[in-house]
């Protein structure tokens, strides 16, 4: 900005008083910018062993209960049969049978087919 352009502002920054810096303004700024605490420092904060081993200890105790809470419970295969078992009839053994041997007996027949290709 030239002094032509504004001479009323240049006229009140002239009459404004200079500032006078401290001999000691470039000590004072460093230490206050030391004194701020670092991104960091908070997360060094957290890991001491005063706060750490309680919220460790209680993170346990809630993986230990939801472990505990979550367990399948045991089944007894031996006392009651399911509702499907149950309602299968003697006569459907018999046909489970055929089905097995008809299978062993396709697959037999299968093999030979292939030979017989040859």
């Amino acid at each position: 900005m030239k002094r032509e352009d504004d001479q009323q502002l240049w006229d009140l920054l002239g009459q404004a008083p200079s500032g006078q810096l401290s001999p000691f303004f470039a000590r004072n700024v460093v230490r206050k910018i030391r004194e701020q605490p670092q991104r960091a420092d908070w997360l060094w904060r957290w890991l001491t062993p005063r706060k750490l081993v309680p919220i460790t200890g209680l993170a346990i105790a809630i993986l230990a209960a939801a472990v505990a809470l979550h367990q399948p419970s045991s089944r007894d295969t031996g006392e009651k049969a399911p509702d499907v078992i149950a309602k299968i009839d003697p006569q459907d053994y018999d046909v489970v049978a055929d089905l097995d041997e008809l299978l062993v007996t396709d697959e037999i027949g299968l093999w030979d087919d292939d030979a017989q290709t040859l």
